[in-house]
């Protein structure tokens, strides 16, 4: 089976020989490798240039500053075979990856296969973050596989241009506009649970914080606020409902806003706990822990959801009094 590998890159110069290494001893090796750069401005480019290719074919498609879904656009219509395999700068690919894909795509009538992915977990921070707010794997017949990604999917050709490719405005959430494409077209998926790469998670509250304004600003952007934002603003909307009664009542009253705060948020943690049980099993002393952890990185995600909320509130609304000022010029 021959397969084309997509890759979008930008400003990977860390990651991209590592991933390309490991594409190199997959067990089905890519017909050829795609690598579409969204205007990197570090050394991507010249690594990629440069690496030892092996019995890799790869082309490099230099391109604009763009996002993930115009590199993957870029890419899939240079793609000269049939079924294109996405995945990203950043993840490692276990050995199988490619051929555990193909194996499931080989099945009559199958169009998309989606495998699996893990978090890399090396720090407590980087567990507890997993467990705050990755979604847990799935029963699947004899198999536990994570939700879907793009960073571990092969798709036939034609179904990426009946969907109309992946929208080119996101910065995230891109993957989902376009997943959700193919269900709404009626393709028929299935799942490959050993098609496994692991990607890491941001190591710090303040990285943490930046990655998930971006999410939820192009969220928002996608259409898709009422499946993440939505909750937020309802619970925090009643939190603000909750400390109009201290301009009456005195300072006295804070307390009970904050008392609803930390229910909230220890509610939430101990969901989160309880559902990754089985991936990661600790003793009583290591889950108080855990406890400890997750409830901050809650309150940053939360504080990261509005604050991309406002971001786009305010540069989203911009750009359309604009469009809308040049064309009444015009």
């Amino acid at each position: 089976m021959r397969i084309s590998v997509v890759i979008p890159v930008r400003n990977e110069e860390h990651t991209i020989i590592e991933l390309l290494n490991s594409l190199k001893t997959q067990t089905l090796t890519p017909a050829e490798i795609i690598i579409a750069d969204g205007g990197s401005t570090d050394r991507t480019i010249e690594m990629i240039e440069g690496s030892d290719r092996g019995p890799l074919t790869i082309h490099l498609i230099r391109g604009e500053q763009g996002f993930p879904g115009r590199g993957r656009n870029l890419g899939t219509a240079r793609a000269v075979n049939e079924w294109v395999a996405f995945i990203d700068a950043g993840v490692k690919p276990s050995r199988q990856w490619l051929s555990s894909l193909a194996a499931v795509a080989e099945k009559p009538g199958v169009d998309v296969v989606y495998g699996s992915y893990e978090p890399v977990t090396n720090t407590l921070f980087e567990e507890c973050a997993a467990i705050a707010f990755v979604p847990p794997p799935v029963n699947m017949g004899s198999h536990s596989i994570r939700t879907r990604s793009t960073a571990s999917t092969i798709i036939r050709r034609n179904v990426w241009e009946a969907v109309g490719g992946f929208p080119e405005d996101l910065r995230s959430a891109e993957d989902l506009v376009f997943m959700n494409r193919i269900d709404e077209a009626g393709f028929r998926t299935a799942h490959a649970p050993e098609a496994l790469v692991r990607w890491s998670i941001q190591p710090t509250l303040w990285k943490t914080f930046r990655r998930f304004t971006t999410y939820s600003h192009y969220n928002i952007r996608a259409g898709l606020w009422r499946s993440w934002q939505a909750r937020i603003l309802l619970r925090y909307g009643l939190l603000a409902i909750l400390i109009l009664p201290v301009f009456f009542v005195g300072a006295r009253w804070l307390l009970v806003p904050i008392t609803y705060l930390l229910l909230m948020l220890s509610a939430r943690a101990l969901i989160a706990l309880r559902r990754n049980m089985t991936c990661y099993p600790a003793s009583l002393p290591r889950y108080l822990v855990r406890f400890a952890v997750i409830v901050p990185i809650l309150a940053v995600i939360d504080l990261a959801a509005i604050a991309g909320c406002i971001q786009w509130l305010l540069t989203d609304r911009s750009l359309t009094e604009k469009n809308t000022s040049v064309v009444q010029g015009v």
